[in-house]
């Protein structure tokens, strides 16, 4: 039970945390779950690409921790408790945002936040790019993975799908891990 409840805890914290989006909370969440968990970075990173692979909310993959550690219930936990505090915060300060109507300081708040959460979200991918690139391989399907996202229209799932086939099929011919 005291799985549940630290999960209640934990994902609660992140979601009251996750200013302009989940992305900005990676770093924690990854510190968190391999000091709390035993989450390591590789599984972390394993976990979050298949988020970024499934439909809906990339966010969802919170779900697949919950699951990791504690079950079906485990998954349901972190889902209410990721999800629910930050929409309930969410809905009271626009609520409130509307109220306030158009005051000088409002878009003053607004431009100020607008490159806190860019930062976050910064932090977030460098925190699972850092846990990711182990290798000259990686580092290299990496960088041409994002050059070929810059250079055409190609949808990012198939990217990704792309660069692990390749990198898979590189790493079963050498013999590297």
């Amino acid at each position: 039970m005291s799985a549940l409840i630290q999960l209640a805890m934990t994902f609660g914290m992140l979601s009251v945390l996750a200013v302009g989006g989940g992305t900005a909370v990676l770093p924690e969440m990854q510190t968190i779950l391999a000091q709390r968990f035993d989450i390591d970075h590789t599984a972390f990173v394993h976990i979050y690409s298949l988020g970024q692979l499934a439909p809906g909310p990339n966010m969802m993959m919170v779900l697949v921790f919950g699951f990791e550690i504690a079950g079906l219930l485990g998954a349901g936990v972190v889902l209410i408790s990721f999800f629910l505090p930050s929409s309930v915060l969410c809905l009271a300060v626009g609520r409130l945002w509307n109220k306030i109507g158009e005051r000088p300081w409002r878009r003053a708040v607004q431009n100020a936040l607008e490159p806190i959460a860019i930062g976050l979200m910064c932090s977030g991918v460098y925190a699972v790019a850092k846990a990711a690139f182990v290798g000259p391989l990686t580092i290299g399907l990496g960088v041409l993975t994002f050059v070929v996202l810059l250079k055409s229209r190609i949808n990012p799932v198939y990217l990704i799908l792309g660069a692990g086939v390749i990198g898979a099929v590189i790493m079963h011919l050498t013999g590297m891990r």
